[in-house]
C-alpha cells in the first residue's frame, strides 16, 4: 500500500467501510496491548518478586526501567511517524514491543527483566502515538471525533480488564503467560495494519531532536537511579549527573532547530498550569496503584486475581463515566473539575491508607477505590480538554504528547521516590518494611492530589474550554 503524502494525502476513510474497521481494529490493538500491559504489570509484581527473590528496588525499576524511556522518546515517537511514515513507524513499535515482552516473559533474573521492560518502553514510545496519529490522519475530518471516540473508549476496555486478564492468568500459571497474551494480540494488530491501513507522512515535518532525546533519557534514568538508590556516592554521582543532563536538556530545548518539547508553549499559564497539575496529580495515581495493588497481595493475602477484581470498579468508573465527565468540564470549565476532582481522590487515598491485615473488602477497601476512582473519572478528560484549548489547533498534537510525557515523568519520580520516603526500604523483600511504610505512602500521595486541586484552583482559567485555543 503506498505512502500518502503532500497533496497526495487526503483524509478520506468513512466510518462503516472496511478500511475503516480494520484500521480501528489496528489501532486498538496496539495501543490496547501497552494500556493491558500497564495494568498487568502492576499485579505481577508480588508474583515476580516471589519467584525471582526480588527486592522492593528490583520492582520499583521493573516499573521505572519502562517509563524512563516511554518518557524521554514518546514525542520523539510521534515526530519520527511524521517524517517516514505513521503506519511504517506504528509498525516497528509494535514489533519491538512485542519482541521485548517475550524476553520479559522469559527473562531468567531482575536484570533481564528490566533490561526488557525499558526496551518495552522504547516500542511503546513509537506505537502509542503512531495509533492516535494514524487515525487523525487517514479519517475524514467529519468522522475524526468519532473515530478517536472509538479508539479512546475501546482501548479504555483493555485497561477496565487488564487486572481481571492478569490475575486469571498469574494464578493459573505465572506472572509470564501474562507478558506473552501479547504476541497474538500483537500478530493481529500487525497483519491488519500491514494488510489494511494506509502509511501517511507529512513532507513538512521537522528533524528530530535526537539530542534532547538522548539527554532526557539519559538524565531521566540517573535521577531515577539516585531516587531509588539514594544512599551512599554513587546515588550522588548519578543525581547530580542527571540534574546536569536535564539543564542541558532545556538547554537544548531553548536553542536547538527542531525541539521536542518546545519552551514557548509554556508562556502559557492554562498550559503551564494544566502541565503541574498533571505532575502531581499523576504521580500520587502512580505510586498509590503500585503500592495498594502490593499491598492487597503481601499484606491482606489477597491472590493476584482477586487484587485485580478488587480494583476494578477504580476502571469501570473511567470507562463509564468519563465521557459525561467531559460534557461537565465543557459546560463548567475545566477549573471546578480539576479542583474538586483530586480532592475527591484525596479522601479515597486516606481511606486506602488504612488497609492492613484484617481489613474486609466492603467495608475498607471497595470505599476507598470507589472514591479515588470517581475523582480520577472527575478530572482526567477535563483536564486533557484544558491541555488542548490552552494552545492554538495547529500544535494540539505536540501539547498533548508533552501533557502525556508529563504524566509519565510523574509517575516515573513518585515511584522512585515516594516508597523511600515514607520508609520502605529498597532492599526489603515486601516485608515488614512494606507494611510500616505503606500508610505513610499513600498518605504522601494524597498530599500531592491536594496539591494539584490547589494547583488547577490557582492557575487553571474557569471559563469552558473549548478545542479552538486559550
Amino acid at each position: 500500500m503506498p505512502v500518502r503524502t503532500g497533496a497526495d494525502q487526503t483524509s478520506e476513510i468513512r466510518l462503516g467501510t472496511p478500511v475503516a474497521r480494520w484500521t480501528l481494529v489496528a489501532t486498538i490493538l496496539g495501543s490496547g496491548i501497552v494500556f493491558l500491559d500497564g495494568t498487568i504489570v502492576n499485579v505481577a509484581l508480588p508474583s515476580i518478586s516471589k519467584d525471582m527473590s526480588a527486592d522492593f528496588k528490583a520492582l520499583q525499576w521493573v516499573l521505572n526501567g519502562y517509563m524512563v524511556t516511554l518518557t524521554a522518546l514518546l514525542l520523539v515517537g510521534g515526530g519520527l511517524g511524521d517524517r517516514l511514515g505513521r503506519r511504517k513507524v506504528f509498525v516497528w513499535g509494535l514489533a519491538g514491543f512485542t519482541a521485548a515482552s517475550v524476553v520479559c516473559g522469559i527473562a531468567p533474573t531482575p536484570g533481564v527483566l528490566i533490561a526488557a521492560r525499558a526496551a518495552q518502553g522504547i516500542g511503546g514510545a513509537l506505537l502509542v502515538p503512531g495509533s492516535l496519529a494514524i487515525i487523525g490522519s487517514v479519517f475524514h475530518p467529519d468522522d475524526r471525533g468519532r473515530a478517536i471516540g472509538l479508539w479512546s473508549g475501546l482501548a479504555g476496555v483493555a485497561t477496565s480488564i487488564g487486572p481481571f486478564v492478569a490475575g486469571w492468568l498469574i494464578d493459573l500459571a505465572s506472572w509470564r503467560a501474562a507478558f506473552f497474551l501479547n504476541v497474538p494480540l500483537a500478530i493481529c494488530a500487525g497483519w491488519a495494519a500491514v494488510k489494511h491501513v494506509p502509511d501517511t507522512k507529512s513532507p513538512q515535518s521537522g528533524g528530530l531532536d535526537i539530542a534532547g532525546a538522548m539527554t532526557a533519557t539519559a538524565g531521566l534514568a540517573a535521577i531515577s537511579y539516585a531516587a531509588i538508590d539514594h544512599s551512599g556516592i554513587d546515588a550522588v554521582v548519578a543525581g547530580v549527573v542527571g540534574s546536569v543532563l536535564i539543564i542541558a536538556f532545556v538547554i537544548i530545548q531553548h536553542r536547538g532547530k527542531y525541539p521536542m518539547m518546545p519552551l514557548t508553549l509554556f508562556r502559557s499559564a492554562q498550559f503551564s498550569g494544566t502541565n503541574l497539575a498533571t505532575l502531581a496529580i499523576y504521580g500520587a495515581l502512580a505510586v498509590s496503584m503500585f503500592l495498594i495493588t502490593l499491598q492487597l497481595q503481601v499484606t491482606l493475602n489477597y491472590s493476584a486475581l482477586e487484587a485485580g477484581a478488587a480494583l476494578a470498579p477504580f476502571s469501570a468508573l473511567l470507562l463509564l463515566f468519563s465521557a459525561r465527565a467531559g460534557d461537565l468540564g465543557q459546560r463548567l470549565g475545566p477549573r471546578i473539575p480539576l479542583t474538586v476532582g483530586p480532592a475527591i481522590s484525596a479522601i479515597g487515598l486516606i481511606m486506602l491508607a488504612s488497609l492492613s491485615k484484617g481489613s474486609g473488602y466492603l467495608g475498607s477497601v471497595l470505599p476507598g477505590v470507589v472514591i479515588f476512582g470517581a475523582g480520577m473519572t472527575l478530572l482526567i478528560a477535563p483536564l486533557t480538554a484544558a491541555v488542548l484549548a490552552s494552545v492554538d489547533d495547529s500544535r494540539s498534537g505536540i501539547a498533548s504528547g508533552i501533557n502525556n510525557a508529563a504524566s509519565r515523568l510523574a509517575g516515573l519520580l513518585a515511584v522512585a521516590i515516594i516508597p523511600a520516603a515514607a520508609g520502605i526500604s529498597a532492599s526489603d523483600t515486601l516485608g515488614e518494611d512494606l507494611k510500616a511504610g505503606y500508610r505513610g505512602a499513600m498518605i504522601i500521595s494524597a498530599g500531592l492530589m491536594i496539591v494539584g486541586s490547589v494547583i488547577a484552583f490557582g492557575l487553571v482559567r474557569s471559563r469552558p474550554a473549548t478545542l479552538n485555543g486559550a
